[in-house]
């Protein structure tokens, strides 16, 4: 599985899983666990979701001259 997340991406995917977290604890609702997901896919550094999209959002390493 070849990474697709970049380190901002998964900087705001963890501060959003972290977020969705919380305000399910606060308002003591299932749907906070919703959160998971970001959190899941910023650790794996892979989002499936961008595939059918053809979006990367790593930085592509430069080529020596």
């Amino acid at each position: 599985m070849k990474t697709n997340i970049g380190t901002l991406d998964r900087i705001l995917r963890i501060l959003a899983g972290l977020a969705l977290l919380g305000a399910g604890l606060y308002f003591k609702s299932w749907w906070g666990l919703v959160g998971l997901v970001p959190l899941l896919t910023a650790a794996v550094r892979f989002c499936p979701a961008y595939l059918p999209l053809g979006l990367n959002t790593c930085t592509r390493p430069k080529a020596d001259k």
